[in-house]
């Protein structure tokens, strides 16, 4: 079983994640003892008996909603059984581009909504945002369970509504939990609780402690985008030339063949290099220098990849894009691709598609996208980039989209057709 597990919340205004992430903070004893006196002394100034844990995190939240700052907030906490990195989701329409952020690297995400309210516009959004992004699992909170009387056929009725839906995502029955919980009353979420006993399964702590985590994919094909190129050229290090960057997916050792993207250049992997000395293996998420066999023409942006299993070299891309701009996207527009650390010219030759989320049907051939909007669009590249479908290697297969005017971050694009 996995150590760590990355998740992701998200859900509707007012569905209680506020109270829920509070909540999980508090019990798992990972808020400071200065932060729940300050909590406390508000709780008291407004009336309340007890902590109101949302106060934990609703200041960060409150800042992002007033548009001081959008960005996902990462939280922190751990357990016996294993630690946690919880990126935390504004719950406004207009912020559903922050779950693309929040959820870009999610092994979980947990989807919380009202028990008075089930499943609304914005959960299927959140939900089609989470399939798209190849999320593997999701969990239904049913929130609020108490403002319902603890009612069984209300939980059972949104849980099968929204397995449905999930289910027609793509998502495989087993993959999606429901959850019965009341985030202020704490039933169901560190603990199972006595006034759901018609609910027999796990407690929400308990299902994230013990759910299932494939490890990041050490097997996937060798991806190395190059960030710097470091040549000392001291007496020391005189023929010294080596490759620096963060290795995207797989794995590298010595005496791998390796071909250098875009270029077709091929060498071998003669030593991998860190502060900390050589190693004799190098997996995904290290940062590392290589040293090749061979002197090569290589630069920042050049991607070197295993040779036996190379992505594909183009200058065309068909992609989905999560539009993330006020800025409408219209067919001939000028953008900038930035994939791995190289960064490339394009025109949007097409705009082939636009998703409903809601029916979970195409529109075909739209105006335009805007805010919010996931399309299919054809790219045309000003140079070759090597990619992968994002099905393939999420790492290489992912890039930005970019205002060439003003460098504002657009879109986030998938390689490949990830909707029908």
């Amino acid at each position: 079983m996995s150590s760590l597990l990355r998740l992701a919340t998200a859900g509707s205004v007012d569905d209680g994640k506020s109270t829920l992430v509070g909540r999980l903070l508090y019990d798992t004893k990972s808020v400071l003892a200065d932060q729940l006196d300050a909590v406390t002394r508000a709780s008291v100034d407004k009336g309340l008996s007890t902590p109101d844990l949302s106060l934990l995190v609703d200041g960060l939240r409150s800042e992002r909603e007033q548009g001081i700052t959008i960005d996902v907030a990462y939280r922190y906490f751990a357990t016996p059984r294993r630690s946690f990195v919880l990126a935390d989701t504004p719950g406004h329409v207009q912020y559903t581009r922050n779950t693309v952020t929040g959820a870009s690297t999610a092994q979980l995400a947990v989807l919380l909504v009202d028990a008075r309210k089930g499943v609304v516009e914005q959960t299927r959004r959140h939900a089609a945002v989470l399939a798209l992004l190849g999320v593997p699992r999701l969990v239904l909170a049913v929130n609020k369970i108490d403002l319902v009387d603890y009612d069984e056929e209300t939980f059972s009725v949104i849980a099968k509504e929204f397995t449905a839906h999930a289910e027609s995502l793509g998502y495989e029955h087993g993959s999606v939990v429901t959850i019965p919980v009341s985030a202020l009353e704490g039933d169901n979420v560190a603990t199972s609780s006595e006034r759901t006993p018609w609910y027999d399964g796990p407690a929400l702590l308990e299902h994230l402690e013990t759910v299932p985590v494939a490890p990041d994919p050490h097997e996937a094909a060798f991806r190395f985008p190059v960030q710097y190129v470091i040549r000392p050229r001291t007496p020391e290090h005189l023929d010294y030339r080596g490759y620096a960057g963060q290795i995207a997916a797989g794995t590298v050792r010595p005496g791998d063949e390796i071909v250098v993207l875009p270029a077709g250049l091929r060498s071998t992997v003669e030593r991998i290099d860190t502060a900390d000395g050589p190693l004799d293996e190098a997996g995904a998420g290290t940062s590392v220098t290589l040293l090749l066999a061979d002197d090569l023409d290589i630069s920042r942006g050049d991607l070197i990849a295993v040779a036996d299993r190379q992505p594909r070299v183009t200058d065309e891309l068909t992609a989905t894009l999560c539009w993330l701009s006020s800025k409408q996207l219209k067919p001939g527009a000028r953008v900038l691709v930035k994939h791995g650390t190289r960064t490339v010219q394009a025109n949007v030759t097409e705009l082939t598609a636009r998703f409903d989320e809601q029916t979970l049907s195409s529109v075909d051939d739209p105006e335009s996208l805007d805010l919010n909007d996931i399309g299919r669009v054809e790219l045309y590249l000003a140079e070759p980039l090597g990619v992968d479908d994002y099905t393939d290697s999420p790492r290489t297969g992912a890039f930005l989209v970019i205002d060439p005017k003003d460098g504002d971050t657009l879109a986030a694009g998938l390689v490949g057709e990830r909707f029908p």
